[in-house]
């Protein structure tokens, strides 16, 4: 390549998915000095795609290529083609029952029923991952801001942190701002919560960014690899990292600059209305006695966590549970003939729902995971953290 004179008509054009396994003598000016990444498609791209591979498929009236692009994320070329494959499959087994195998051809009339439906690329999608998600993705998560008791607050700034520049992302563009790339939260243990757009969550982040000073040489490697490939992705659409710690206060200063973890959230204990928000969460699939006062239990959990009222109903469904096994024992060991009928053992159920003197129970041995000195602590570093960036005093 040195050899190539700059006029001689010679252009070197190379492909490869290891670009970090090239060495860089080759990747210097006059050799490969132009890199050029072809990513991941986004949902116009893999429409694009999707048109191209069935131009020549005959697709039933219900078939949506759109939402299919919508909802094939993480999928590359290869991948939406293999999709587009397996469909048509799926139809030609679906007509297997009418179609001859003994014969050279097949019938005008079989032929022209084979129509690509949704289901086919519903059931495509089923069976196809792509190889950049197969890793990383296991199950596509059910939960919502309403599982999440309480803390409206804060789940208001994600909401506008994470959410919004995701579904808005024409306001961000009009304002002419970038949206922010990291958040870190952080409070008492027990309160906290995967190619784009993506959420990169590092939970204890404490544990591989402590403070340079307070670490070894491998810890400060972990913190310069990190800067680096958080200013790396700061160019890229939608990718955003969140971190959470009960240590703030040993965190390495150089992640929480304005252009890294750029916002930090303080995620306090609940409040009398979050802690009913909560324990009204963590029973919403439980059966309750009407007579649980969920008012009167938070009040008298001041002081704990989202985790620690979620121990205490858990606690209250176990002793439920416990009882409820001990009667059915009861109800075998009697006689045959003293037995309910199966229509009134429903009616007759000891323990139907969780009873006020369940959570009595639990509540005798119900403690705090955070003491009033660990609050003190943490508030001292939100007045700390005030005072560094110049607000308040």
């Amino acid at each position: 390549m040195d050899g190539l004179k700059q006029r001689s008509h010679v252009i070197v054009m190379a492909a490869t998915n290891r670009l970090d396994s090239i060495d860089p003598a080759l990747r210097r000016f006059g050799r490969f000095d132009r890199e050029v990444d072809i990513g991941i498609p986004d949902a116009v791209g893999r429409l694009e795609i999707l048109r191209i591979h069935t131009k020549n498929m005959k697709l039933a009236e219900d078939v949506d290529l759109v939402q299919i692009g919508n909802e094939t994320h993480g999928y590359v070329g290869a991948d939406l083609k293999s999709l587009c494959s397996e469909a048509a499959i799926q139809q030609i087994r679906e007509k297997m029952d009418v179609i001859d195998l003994e014969e050279d051809t097949i019938d005008a009339e079989v032929v022209d029923s084979l129509a690509v439906t949704q289901d086919n690329f519903r059931f495509a999608l089923n069976q196809l991952t792509s190889p950049f998600l197969r890793d990383i993705v296991d199950e596509i998560p059910t939960t919502t801001w309403k599982d999440i008791g309480g803390l409206e607050d804060v789940k208001s700034q994600l909401q506008a942190l994470v959410q919004y520049p995701v579904e808005h992302p024409g306001k961000y563009l009009k304002f002419g701002i970038i949206p922010s790339h990291g958040v870190l939260l952080y409070g008492p243990p027990g309160c906290a919560c995967q190619t784009a757009p993506c959420i990169l969550f590092f939970d204890e982040l404490d544990a591989i960014v402590k403070s340079r000073g307070d670490s070894g040489t491998t810890a400060e490697c972990v913190i310069n690899h990190l800067v680096r490939e958080m200013k790396r992705i700061r160019g890229k659409k939608n990718v955003f990292l969140i971190g959470a710690t009960n240590r703030p206060d040993i965190i390495d200063s150089s992640l929480l600059r304005p252009d890294r973890f750029s916002k930090l959230i303080y995620v306090p204990l609940p409040d009398d209305k979050s802690r009913v928000s909560i324990l009204k969460s963590a029973l919403r699939k439980s059966p309750v006695d009407k007579d649980v006062d969920l008012q009167l239990l938070a009040n008298v959990t001041k002081g704990f966590s989202g985790a620690d009222l979620t121990e205490i109903c858990q606690g209250a469904c176990e002793i439920a549970i416990r009882e409820s096994i001990e009667q059915d024992i009861v109800r075998e060991r009697e006689p045959q003939c003293h037995r309910p009928t199966a229509r009134h053992a429903d009616e007759r159920d000891p323990v139907p729902e969780i009873r006020r003197d369940h959570f009595e129970e639990v509540m005798k041995s119900a403690r705090r995971s955070c003491s009033d000195n660990d609050i003190r602590k943490y508030e001292l570093f939100v007045q700390t953290l005030q005072q560094s960036r110049g607000f308040g005093s």
